[in-house]
């Protein structure tokens, strides 16, 4: 304890300073390093790639299109056959014959009437889904169950806690019944929609249902199908994005594609950086779903948050530098001290692994 005062009061003020500098930059940046990744881990609708497989060999990819792009289940099977031949010529292949070996959701945006009884709701947001939308979307839920939209049967609704008191008056609802274009469907969950400042200027400041998309289709208001999902194969960088992108066979005039598993990868930040003020001209006429919104809005936040982690770190490395310039200088040290400081280091590896040798040697 004594040495450590010692050492403290032969520091000169420029030293102090430097050194506090340098420990506050490192603390600084361990702070960020841990707020990003509690951020990036909770973006769940970005991690479906992390779900759908704990090894880095796959990827999350999005598609959104324009309003006069004409998108309909029968386009995106056909991409789904065109997909598996592009996997079958690259030799990728299920493990079994009960593995898939990709996934993949479509949705639309729109507005939907519900009514119970004497109550409804009249023109609530409404997204009318496809294929294994919640898992893509794994939306908090408070009671009941996902369905899917494979089902063969399209008159399940997922509504969220406040719609199911303004229809019902309570949140217990599973299996009840609503009427949506005076067709009986039923309450397959309630959820609790996503909270904060991104996501309630996003859209969910207000009642969201879930519905399939031939339910809003045939009895809502929609444009159609605006966006496309699919966790895929990824075996080297870009394959699942390329063949997404070929396969769809638009331009970037009328779908823009997005690979959620990079975006937040140091390579997707510096993008965004690299893109700043031009993010906001929008020139295609794409209406991005409420998770996208939100997903662009924390992209902008963590580019920050990733200028501001290199500072950190090349603060200290500036300070260190600069003391080893000074140093040199001042003739504290010599090329020849550094060759000398490298031979006992390598000396001093060499004694404690024969030390550590000879100590097992009578085992």
């Amino acid at each position: 304890m004594n040495k450590i005062v010692s050492f403290i009061k032969s520091l000169t003020w420029k030293q102090i300073v430097c050194s506090a500098i340098v420990v506050s930059c490192l603390a600084l940046w361990v702070g960020l390093t841990v707020f990003a990744t509690v951020k990036k881990n909770g973006l769940l609708d970005q991690m479906a790639a992390k779900r759908w497989s704990e090894e880095n060999n796959v990827a999350q990819i999005s598609c959104f299109f324009t309003e006069s792009t004409e998108i309909d289940k029968n386009r995106i099977r056909t991409f789904e056959n065109d997909l598996d031949k592009v996997l079958l010529e690259a030799s990728i292949t299920a493990p079994n014959e009960n593995a898939r070996l990709w996934a993949d959701a479509y949705s639309a945006s729109g507005k939907i009437t519900l009514s119970s009884g004497k109550t409804s709701l009249t023109d609530v947001t409404a997204v009318g889904i496809g294929g294994d939308f919640f898992l893509f979307h794994p939306v908090r839920l408070l009671d009941g169950a996902y369905f899917s939209g494979n089902d063969l049967m399209h008159d399940k609704v997922i509504i969220d806690e406040e719609a199911a008191w303004q229809l019902f008056g309570s949140n217990d609802v599973v299996g009840m019944e609503v009427k949506i274009g005076g067709i009986p469907h039923y309450i397959a969950g309630v959820i609790k929609r996503e909270d904060g400042r991104f996501a309630e200027a996003a859209g969910l400041n207000k009642t969201v249902v879930y519905v399939s998309c031939e339910t809003l289709e045939e009895f809502g208001v929609t444009e159609g199908i605006d966006s496309y999902e699919i966790v895929m194969p990824n075996p080297v960088k870009n394959f699942a994005y390329n063949s997404v992108k070929e396969k769809f066979g638009m331009d970037e005039n009328h779908m823009w594609v997005v690979e959620n598993s990079a975006r937040f990868g140091w390579k997707g930040l510096f993008t965004v950086v690299s893109e700043f003020g031009l993010r906001s001209m929008n020139n295609r006429a794409i209406r991005y779903p409420y998770w996208e919104n939100v997903a662009r809005g924390w992209e902008d936040v963590l580019a920050v948050v990733l200028i501001l982690q290199i500072l950190c770190l090349l603060t200290p490395s500036v300070i260190f530098l600069a003391a080893v310039v000074a140093a040199w200088r001042r003739k504290q040290w010599t090329w020849k001290d550094v060759g000398h400081f490298l031979v006992e280091c390598k000396d001093r590896m060499v004694e404690k692994a024969r030390g550590e040798k000879n100590k097992w040697k009578h085992f």
